[in-house]
């Protein structure tokens, strides 16, 4: 047993690669959502047949070739997110920002006035937000059954206590907290406060708990395009995509009791934040077929984009007891690298035009999220374990669009409605998530000038581990339910019309 008072100690983390790279952000950097124009959103982004919309570059490419003049488009958002947290009680919190969702050009680079052969090329820009990763959340209650310092006591089990900083470095900081400590008589077992560490057993909870979450940073691509049209009957395009990540995500863990326990414990808070920054590489082909005038099918492949990855992380903790000790433990910050290899995409699509009073289309997306994958880029750490943990909890998955216009003269009103399939595999935690989007919008086209708005509603439901137990105790969970509102503004000017 230990007694330390009022210290601030710093642990060096020499194996933080444990406890980075998992699932959830295999997952986080795969996902695409397709931002873009607010015609493309408000339309469910079932543009894989239709083209002619800045936003397929990084789509179908071959929606550049639909074009017949050069195009400048910018499309600013306001983004909304509401995530309410079940545990023991309900907490909803809302987020605002607002951000640049697109910009772009296209470049009519020659066009020829006749109906066989190479009738025109253009050469294509777009920025495309690919998905916003802003979220606020408060999960708050009482606790009557676990606390996160049995989390840490059970990963501390089988170590001396000078070796906790080598394996398990978050349960080193309880330790030098005073929030877990060696049993009596034994080297490598670990009791918590709320048992005086295994003296007053069993452990007496019923504490607040209070965990908040802040997330901000987005995935977005930069794509490079060039798309053709041959005959009117066949439509052509390559992109290069260069994605870019900017994440950043902090919670704090917060535990206090009202209970005059014998170790005295009356509360803690713990850290965890960690940036991530990288640049990703992909290569995008598509096609879009016009058998007859009023029917247009799709296809497109995605390759896997090939993310280099830097990471920043660091973990702090301090802790407080009724007869006035205070403790302070901290990590050494960590910086290193890595790289994530996420899946192919295969998208196809039907688009039927209606004379010229409205248009409808569909969408099928196919992504296989168990074939996402990290790997070294000079550290020489081994990543085949976090991998096959992808393959066995990730599994392939098809995603629905479908979208419609109706034209009123010089207004358009539209509307769409997208389902993005189930990323886990059954018997997961999360089995049953998906992703269900419903929008609508309208914009209004005067000669070479149009102004477009779209309104997109994205919700889902998912459940977040606090912390994970033993196998014969429930892990401490919160049902998270989200719903994402985007208010999106386009402005284009078309000219060499």
């Amino acid at each position: 047993m230990k007694k330390i008072f009022s210290i601030v100690l710093i642990t060096g983390m020499t194996t933080m690669s444990l406890l980075a790279q998992n699932i959830d952000d295999a997952l986080r950097y795969s996902q695409v959502f397709y931002g873009g124009t607010a015609r493309f959103i408000s339309m469910g982004g079932a543009f894989t047949a239709l083209g002619g919309d800045i936003s397929t570059l990084s789509q179908n490419p071959a929606g550049l070739g639909v074009y017949r003049s050069s195009e400048l488009s910018i499309t600013p958002q306001l983004f909304h997110i509401k995530t309410s947290a079940g545990f023991n009680g309900i907490k909803t919190d809302y987020l605002y920002n607002f951000n640049l969702n697109q910009i772009g050009i296209v470049a009519n680079m020659f066009s020829e006035n006749k109906e066989s052969g190479l009738i025109s090329l253009n050469l294509g820009y777009s920025f495309n937000k690919t998905n916003n990763l802003n979220q606020s959340v408060r999960i708050q209650g009482l606790n009557p059954s676990s606390s996160m310092t049995d989390f840490w006591a059970s990963e501390s089990n089988g170590f001396y206590h000078d070796e906790l900083g080598d394996n398990v470095p978050d349960a080193s900081l309880a330790y030098n907290n005073w929030l877990i400590d060696t049993l009596s008589g034994k080297n490598t077992e670990y009791g918590t406060v709320f048992s005086n560490y295994g003296d007053n057993y069993p452990s007496v909870y019923g504490q607040n708990v209070r965990r908040l979450i802040t997330n901000e940073g987005y995935t977005g691509e930069n794509a490079f395009s060039i798309g053709g049209n041959y005959s009117n009957k066949i439509f052509f395009g390559a992109t290069l995509g260069i994605s870019r990540i900017r994440y950043t995500s902090n919670y704090e863990h917060f535990e206090s009791t009202d209970i005059n326990l014998p170790s005295k414990f009356d509360s803690f808070t713990y850290t965890d934040h960690y940036e991530n920054t990288g640049t990703g590489y992909s290569l995008k082909i598509g096609a879009i077929i016009k058998p007859v005038e009023t029917v247009r099918i799709g296809f497109a492949f995605h390759s896997p984009t090939y993310y280099k990855i830097n990471e920043y992380f660091f973990e702090n903790m301090t802790s407080s007891f009724t007869d006035g000790a205070s403790y302070e433990s901290s990590n050494s910050p960590l910086r290193y690298k890595y790289a994530l290899s996420t899946p192919f995409r295969f998208l196809a699509g039907a688009a039927v035009q209606i004379k010229k009073l409205a248009l409808i289309s569909a969408d099928y997306e196919f992504v296989d999220y168990s074939t996402a994958s990290f790997s070294e880029t000079g550290d020489n750490y081994d990543y085949s374990e976090k991998n096959m943990n992808i393959k066995n909890s990730l599994k392939p998955t098809s995603n629905l669009r479908l979208g419609g216009e109706v034209r009123l003269n010089n207004l358009y009103l539209r509307t769409g409605y997208g389902l993005y399939g189930k990323p886990f595999k059954s018997g997961e935690d999360n089995s049953g998530l998906d992703y269900r989007s419903v929008s609508f919008g309208a914009g209004f086209r005067e000669q070479n000038v149009s102004v477009d708005f779209a309104y997109s509603n994205l919700k889902y439901t998912q459940t977040y581990i606090m912390y994970p137990l033993d196998s014969y105790r429930d892990p401490a969970s919160s049902v998270l339910a989200t719903q994402r509102n985007m208010f999106t503004l386009t402005l284009s000017y078309k000219f060499g019309m």
